[in-house]
């Protein structure tokens, strides 16, 4: 019964809500009919408010991460200096594609658990006076690592400098506070199968004025990805190649349950489990991999395991009911992942951390059966009285 139901925190794909997983059984549309025009209408103004922008938001059938692709062949040419901001393997893997594209890709790291540090950022930008440098890409959270970027600082040194910023928000767009239009970000993309509680399947990006100004100017090839057949398609509440109809009408749903919790109200709910899962952990005796409390994810919650992460999972997975992520690269062996974004509530968090807390015992670690629970219970009646 445990394999048949089971609880699902791992970072993506998550849960799905019963009203998303029910809006993807109603009958096929035409795309090109009023019918599909009125769901995309629908669809594009809960996607602005989730962005908090005023700029066209883009749907595109595919992975999270074909929004890499089309933030960096839609505005940019072979050959361009870009800077790769990384602090995880999701950056690393945005570097790859940046350079698997032709670009000239500078690489500034940081220690997986580290924020990427603005004043660096500052000191790169600031040697780079012919201005060489395009564009910056920066995680708005990564997944790998449990860590939250300061995108609003770092966007500030970005503007100094003239280039445009790219933030990838797959894990972090309805979890995280992310101002695209205070901040002055230039492309922002995420995935549909994280916060924003749909399944997998559905690229979504925006870009500024000054982005699309790129756009009309640049000469990398594109088909697929391509802005201006997009944005042509968009103003006539349509898209140029077939749309995922059944995803649309998740979307639709999923937009409708965060516009009733409010898009600040998510933002607490996740504020809430995050606190409660590290003072969990830290309950536990374990080591967060991000150990600044002030970037420690409000998403996901990567721990330093103490015993093999792989037979951890295991155990809580399969004597437990609650499937856990594994870390990725280098952290393979070394952490592992508490999820709590999306359909996710505190008590979820409380059932993860009893898994984890018994899992560790069933290995023989010595640990005290409900210490972890106790500490998130207490986080979380502090936030209910306020």
């Amino acid at each position: 019964m445990l394999r048949e139901k089971s609880l699902l925190m791992i970072p993506g794909p998550t849960p799905i809500p019963p009203q998303v997983a029910a809006a993807m059984t109603q009958p096929m549309i035409n795309h090109r009919g009023e019918v599909f025009s009125e769901l995309f209408d629908e669809v594009a103004v809960g996607l602005k408010q989730v962005f908090r922008t005023e700029q066209p938001v883009y749907v595109f059938p595919g992975a999270g991460s074909g929004g890499w692709e089309a933030a960096l062949v839609n505005t940019l040419n072979p050959g361009d200096t870009v800077l790769s901001v990384s602090v995880g393997d999701f950056g690393e893997r945005w570097f790859k594609v940046a350079t698997k594209l032709g670009l000239a890709v500078e690489r500034l790291r940081f220690e997986p658990g580290q924020a990427a540090d603005p004043a660096r950022i500052a000191e790169r930008l600031a040697d780079d006076r012919e201005k060489r440098i395009k564009a910056v890409l920066i995680q708005h959270n990564e997944t790998s690592t449990g860590v939250t970027n300061d995108v609003e600082a770092i966007a500030r040194v970005v503007r100094e400098h003239g280039a445009l910023i790219m933030v990838d928000a797959v894990s972090g767009l309805g979890a995280l506070p992310l101002e695209m239009d205070r901040w002055d970000l230039d492309v922002v993309l995420t995935g549909a199968q994280k916060a924003l509680m749909c399944p997998p399947g559905l690229s979504i990006v925006a870009f500024s004025e000054r982005a699309r100004a790129a756009s009309e100017q640049n000469t990398m090839p594109r088909f697929y990805w391509d802005l201006k057949a997009v944005h042509s398609s968009y103003l006539k509440r349509q898209t140029p190649y077939t749309p995922a109809i059944s995803l649309f009408y998740a979307l639709q749903a999923a937009l409708r349950l965060i516009q009733a919790e409010t898009l600040e109200g998510a933002w607490a709910r996740h504020r809430v489990m995050g606190a409660m899962c590290r003072a969990g952990v830290r309950a536990m005796g374990l080591q967060l991999l991000a150990q600044d409390e002030a970037r420690a994810s409000n998403a996901v919650t990567a721990v330093v395991s103490p015993v093999d992460p792989k037979q951890l999972r295991k155990v809580a997975r399969e004597r437990l009911g609650v499937q856990l992520a594994g870390g990725q690269a280098e952290l393979a062996d070394k952490i592992f992942r508490i999820g709590h974004l999306g359909y996710v509530v505190p008590g979820d968090v409380l059932q993860a951390l009893a898994a984890t807390e018994m899992a560790l015992g069933l290995l023989g670690q010595d640990v005290q059966i409900g210490r972890a629970v106790a500490a998130a219970q207490e986080v979380w009646i502090q936030a209910l009285r306020g």
